[in-house]
């Protein structure tokens, strides 16, 4: 069991802010202290300042090496998951530091963690009961040991692991460890009820060919960078056309749009044939989860080209979920609409979308710096490459 020793307390207590790498090269006195556990503690509370803001106000609370810390989920993206799993009994196969459980199994009566490595579960059965969990068991073993000797229980959660055997990050299916193309069966013996989180590097076309049952996905974004995908199966459903829910989470709280593959097929979608006074950019988790004619139709805006995921229209429609900028023009790349339309401008903020060229090649060609209140789109409007200058009309917060 880690246990943490008076001079070590206090080292933590006195240095909990300062930088770990010159701690680590300058500890000054360590008289009694272990300066490895001591590091890993203050280094580990930083980190869950910005990821686990609740967690760094409860005295006691043991941090894992970073790799765990660094795969973690979030405060916000774990509080999402523990409103889609709910019931008597739940099973965490890939425990992990713990984050995702502690926040789930407050939904359920009965809530088992399950972990490989010895020093996640020791800090895991320190950490439950500081943090309210008195229902909590913690099981140190192998996820497909445990699987095949359990009983039947309503929910099962897994977070695959995605770095192989020399730490490399993978990210297909069958790279990560369990690999669940190959234990869903055993899986569905043992729950009516699967929840299982993935890096939003998947290709999610490619997996949903590769996994037979989700009844939903769940792409979650934060603050608009794309965090988790989640496939949900459920045995219930099973007749039912998959849902696509679309996540993003912000300061401001959450806005989702659900949506079938079907209806996405189906959606009345316009083409502009002119630009309009306003130009809209979905937020992440509608690009990575494929809400393009949906948006059209939904909130009557025009779509600027067949493979450009931005719209435009002549009214405000505030209620978009994204980014909204207000039209100054829209342009052609040749030499004399660049000098007419970007006579004095230094800086901008520069995104491609379909368009052949890259940021940095723009940039390097138009002599721009980063920033500024400036926002330019290189894409494809109507057949044609354009440059669209704008300013920002909202925020995401």
């Amino acid at each position: 069991m880690v246990e943490i020793g008076e001079p070590t307390k206090a080292f933590i207590a006195k240095h909990r802010d300062d930088d770990v790498r010159n701690l680590a090269l300058h500890p000054g006195k360590v008289d009694g202290v272990d300066l490895p556990l001591a590091l890993r503690q203050i280094e580990g509370r930083q980190i869950a300042l910005k990821k686990l803001p609740s967690w760094t106000e409860v005295e006691g609370i043991l941090y894992p090496p970073h790799i765990s810390l660094e795969q973690c989920s979030s405060e916000q993206t774990a509080l999402y998951k523990s409103q889609i799993l709910k019931g008597e009994s739940l099973v965490d196969l890939t425990g992990g530091f713990g984050v995702d459980f502690s926040y789930i199994s407050r939904g359920f009566k009965q809530a088992t963690y399950v972990e490989r490595q010895t020093l996640l579960c020791e800090v895991a059965s320190h950490n439950f009961p500081l943090l309210g969990l008195p229902h909590a068991e913690v099981v140190c073993a192998q996820a497909t040991d445990f699987l095949s000797a359990m009983p039947a229980v309503d929910c099962i959660y897994l977070d695959p692991a995605r770095r192989d055997q020399y730490g490399r990050k993978v990210v297909s299916l069958t790279d990560c460890e369990p690999d669940l193309t190959q234990l869903l069966p055993a899986l569905f013996e043992k729950s009516k009820r699967i929840l299982v989180k993935y890096s939003p590097m998947l290709d999610l076309s490619s997996a949903l060919a590769a996994l037979q049952g989700v009844a939903e996905v769940h792409v979650v974004a934060v603050n608009n960078e794309c965090k988790e995908l989640l496939f949900l199966f459920d045995r219930e459903r099973s007749g039912e056309e998959m849902r696509i829910v679309c996540a993003h989470l912000t300061r401001g709280g959450l806005s989702s749009i659900s949506f079938t593959k079907e209806e996405e097929r189906g959606a009345v979608c316009s083409l502009a044939k002119e630009m309009g006074t306003y130009l809209y950019e979905p937020n992440v988790s509608l690009l990575k989860g494929g809400a393009y004619r949906l948006l059209s139709q939904r909130y009557s805006l025009s779509k600027l080209d067949v493979n450009t995921h931005l719209y435009t229209s002549n009214e405000m429609v505030a209620d978009f979920p994204g980014r909204i900028f207000k039209v100054e023009s829209c342009f052609s790349m040749g030499k004399s609409e660049l000098k007419q339309n970007l006579a004095g401008v230094e800086s901008a903020n520069l995104s491609v979308r379909n368009f052949p060229q890259t940021v940095l090649q723009l940039r390097t060609k138009l002599k721009l710096k980063e920033g500024g209140d400036l926002y330019l789109f290189a894409t494809t409007f109507a057949g044609k490459k354009v440059l669209i200058k704008c300013t920002k009309a909202d925020s995401l917060d």
